[in-house]
């Protein structure tokens, strides 16, 4: 089991930069990739931003592309989101999630941390 504990949600505006963490207990030894992935209520989570554990690869949504950046201190297991030029719509709980080595899903969640841009 990988336990995973979010920080950094908050209140912004529009224009607004915030940045979550998100740190590793446990086995991570097992982790083969982490996300973040956000959900508004009515609608399906979805996924932000994912990187490779080792290699570092990462995978950004096209509505976040080029304002979010996703990184990793592999020393203090923790992964990143630099959230830049934040919208209304990016306003949401945002969960960080770990795929392990030999699973194909994201299956250890965090908590989650509210989001919320005004405009």
């Amino acid at each position: 089991q990988v336990r995973l504990v979010e920080s950094g949600g908050g209140l912004a505006q529009a224009g607004d930069s915030l940045r979550l963490s998100c740190a590793a207990s446990g086995r991570t030894v097992t982790m083969l990739a982490m996300a973040w992935f956000r959900q508004t209520p009515g609608k399906e989570r979805e996924i932000v931003s994912s990187i490779r554990w080792s290699g570092g690869n990462t995978y950004y949504a096209k509505s976040v592309e080029g304002r979010f950046t996703i990184s990793r201190d592999i020393a203090k297991n923790t992964v990143y989101l630099q959230m830049r030029s934040l919208q209304p719509e990016d306003t949401a709980v945002y969960y960080c999630a770990v795929q392990r080595i030999g699973g194909s899903d994201y299956d250890q969640w965090g908590q989650g941390t509210q989001v919320t841009v005004s405009s």
